[in-house]
């Protein structure tokens, strides 16, 4: 997957898009590229809410571009990757893809698929020679601007990154130990968005899936991340904390838009309150597995 000019967007989304991150058009560079991606993980949340609201959302990166350029939404990973890198490649950036794994705590085999990579090449610097950089924002709260393609450790508040080549055609990105994945591995390839289908599938409708269990919601930024899984908020790094469930209904919707940017504005109508009745049915059966 390269993504080129034929997979590029409309003028009216790309202007669109770079007035939400609040950055201008810019001859690409390394210096843009890291004001693209903080932007873009400070301003457009990693979010599962169109799930129990009932929505059926495609891995098409043009339909997620579009989705949160006009209607103020975000996605997982293979919305805000898919989109993003749309994006840096209509401003001039060559962007490719990869098919990766996330590994969320023990070994699963069937990981390959759940997760898709982008690449940037061609932009060397003195501490990066070589121009290629590892860009992700559906790591959710893993990245918040670009890695060096280059084997190491990287610091990136609060957590501490190590990257290193798991063979000749595989990189391995391993996560702190407070982050909410172990690892993630991917090919040096090119993929396809068929290569995810069954993937997204699976993620997006079956029971079994995390994402349909628990409605949820992050938001990076350069010293920790916010979460809202359900009706709990949260915060990692600084300022840390974990609040009570809310409970009022106006609150909740008030949280999301206050801290995650989504105010559900292009949504239809019933479409709020069929996500507060999903949302609440899933914490009350999430609250019963407890006791």
């Amino acid at each position: 997957m390269v993504f080129g000019s034929a997979e590029g967007l409309e003028p009216v989304v790309r202007a669109a898009y770079l007035a939400r991150l609040g950055v201008d058009a810019l001859p690409p560079s390394a210096d843009a590229l890291l004001r693209v991606v903080q932007r873009h993980a400070e301003r457009v949340p990693y979010e599962t809410l169109w799930i129990p609201a009932g929505e059926r959302w495609s891995t098409d990166p043009v339909e997620a571009a579009e989705r949160i350029a006009l209607a103020g939404r975000g996605g997982y990973c293979y919305h805000l990757n898919g989109a993003l890198g749309l994006l840096l490649s209509s401003l001039g950036y060559t962007v490719h893809g990869h098919v990766g794994g996330v590994q969320a705590g023990h070994h699963d085999p069937n990981a390959r698929g759940n997760h898709v990579v982008l690449t940037v090449t061609g932009l060397p610097t003195d501490t990066n020679p070589s121009g290629d950089w590892y860009v992700d924002q559906g790591l959710g709260d893993a990245l918040h601007e670009p890695l060096p393609l280059t084997p190491g450790v990287y610091r990136q508040e609060p957590f501490e990154l190590v990257l290193g080549r798991a063979s000749e055609q595989e990189w391995t990105l391993t996560h702190d130990p407070a982050g909410g994945f172990r690892s993630m591995t991917w090919t040096t390839g090119p993929a396809l968005w068929s290569d995810f289908a069954a993937q997204h599938a699976w993620l997006s409708t079956s029971p079994e899936s995390g994402f349909v269990r628990v409605p949820m919601a992050e938001r990076r930024d350069a010293t920790g991340v916010d979460v809202i899984r359900g009706l709990v908020l949260s915060r990692v790094g600084a300022g840390a904390f974990t609040a009570e469930p809310i409970t009022r209904r106006s609150l909740w919707f008030e949280v999301l838009a206050d801290v995650f940017d989504l105010r559900f504005q292009a949504s239809p109508l019933g479409y709020r309150e069929q996500l507060w009745r999903a949302v609440n049915q899933k914490h009350r059966a999430w609250a019963a597995s407890q006791v």
